[in-house]
């Protein structure tokens, strides 16, 4: 039976596939995915792939096609089943297999799906995934196969394996988590019941429909139950997660959400006590108060790309332990694998707040305090934005400016920073500005409008209101 597919081309993205369930993304998607994945983990010597799929309503159906697909390549596929996306991570990397699919459509409205991959134990991401649909539209695979097919329960394996690195003691904390209904639901129901103290679970019940709140931890209008719970229980701290378990959120004692970047600051000083002068890797939207204070403790801060993959790519490149997203992306590969893990950084986190004496809103409070706009997202169309950028960079770079290019433009003035980067994913700019005065951020926004005023660009939308931190 000869193979060919187009994908509907909204859906091949940057890190990963994904589009809405029954208008861009189809049953025969999946199974396209399957055929043409599975085609290069075959070419390059692979022999089996593992898959796992999120809480969401399509998530079986779509599971399904996509194990038919990468069968019909002629690979084993060995079925991780229902779970968050860093348990498929983990199944793969300790199994060692070719490659390994997770169906999720991670913080994305109920009626989206997605695909992130793995080859070979590395990200599967960008010329990688335009590549799966140049196969598709071409044909372009493997001879049709029967690969086996077995389904595993690794929840326990992987359960043991997060807590065999709880380093805290027996010191009992107060936790309350918010699940937020995603795919964690039932290992972290086992997690907590494995840690000391006291812990509260909110909306553990697997739910693809999200009927509590959104599943994205780094809104704070999502994490409005898990600061109320955390404030009425007089818990230490909250966390919560996304929707497939790949990204943290967290609220200290006193309900005030903390900051990717915030988090980073912790989780650094802890790793370089054992690692001193060990490299930090924080992406380009993350706070100068994060890049000094790494500094401060001994570490080598290295700004790079926005996105999940570049990230762990670079990580990889340089030996680094530990890495993090203002987005709540946390990977360590102290003592861990490398992988984005929000149930492991978690742990990692509990054990560094059960030896501390003082409380985690001391902690975050004793950091410099700063001022500075939410992330702003603003229209561009995909054939303007990277053009906006390099000509933004070049006036910049004419007129001596201080200029970080690695990810569009960040500017270092007396004031602080604004960064201008082209979104991978989606036909948008993104701006942020850091101040440690008000009057500095206005300076700082002032000069960002003035640059977009040049490439013809309207001023973004500032009433997301300054979050301080």
């Amino acid at each position: 039976m000869h193979f060919r597919h187009d994908f509907d081309p909204t859906i091949l993205r940057e890190y990963d596939i994904r589009g809405i369930v029954g208008r861009t993304l189809h049953e025969a998607d999946a199974f396209a995915i399957g055929r043409c994945f599975a085609s290069i983990v075959a070419r390059a010597g692979g022999q089996a792939v593992a898959v796992g799929y999120d809480g969401r309503v399509s998530s079986p159906l779509l599971e399904a096609s996509l194990v038919a697909g990468l069968r019909a390549s002629g690979v084993e596929v060995v079925r991780v089943g229902l779970g968050p996306t860093p348990m498929l991570y983990y199944a793969a990397t300790t199994m060692k297999t070719g490659g390994a699919v997770m169906l999720t459509g991670s913080h994305n409205p109920p009626d989206y799906n997605g695909f992130k991959m793995m080859l070979g134990g590395r990200p599967f991401f960008g010329a990688q995934i335009t590549e799966i649909g140049r196969m598709a539209a071409s044909g372009d695979v493997v001879p049709e196969g029967a690969g086996a097919v077995r389904s595993i329960d690794i929840a326990e394996e992987y359960v043991a394996r997060l807590l065999q690195d709880w380093d805290g003691g027996s010191r009992a904390l107060r936790v309350v988590w918010d699940n937020g209904n995603g795919a964690a639901g039932e290992v972290l129901k086992r997690l907590v019941a494995g840690l000391p103290g006291h812990h509260t679970v909110l909306f553990p019940d697997i739910d693809g429909r999200f009927p509590n709140h959104h599943p994205d931890p780094t809104v704070a209008k999502n994490l409005e139950a898990l600061v109320a719970r955390v404030r009425a229980e007089g818990a230490d701290l909250g966390i919560a997660f996304d929707g497939d378990a790949d990204r943290i959120g967290i609220v200290d004692d006193t309900g005030a959400m903390m900051f990717g970047d915030q988090l980073l600051v912790i989780l650094a000083r802890d790793v370089l006590k054992a690692q001193p002068g060990a490299t930090i890797i924080a992406d380009v939207k993350a706070s100068q108060v994060l890049f000094d204070e790494v500094a401060a403790a001994g570490g080598a801060p290295l700004m790079w790309k926005t996105g999940h993959s570049l990230i762990k790519a670079k990580m990889a490149e340089t030996g680094c332990p530990l890495a993090g997203e203002m987005s709540g992306h946390v990977f360590f590969a102290d003592k861990w694998y490398g992988f984005d893990d929000a149930l492991y950084s978690a742990v990692r986190l509990l054990g560094i707040v059960a030896r501390m004496s003082a409380k985690v809103s001391a902690v975050r409070l004793a950091m410099k305090q700063v001022v500075n706009t939410p992330e702003l997202r603003f229209d561009c169309a995909d054939t303007r934005k990277f053009a906006v950028i390099a000509e933004v960079a070049g006036r910049l770079k004419a007129a001596g400016a201080r200029v970080a290019d690695i990810d569009g433009v960040r500017v270092q003035t007396e004031d602080g920073w604004w960064l201008l980067r082209a979104s991978n994913t989606q036909a948008v700019l993104v701006a942020r500005a850091e101040a440690s005065s008000e009057a500095g951020l206005e300076r700082l926004k002032a000069a960002l409008v003035v640059q977009l005023a040049a490439s013809g660009l309207d001023a973004p939308d500032f009433s997301g209101a300054n979050s301080g931190h």
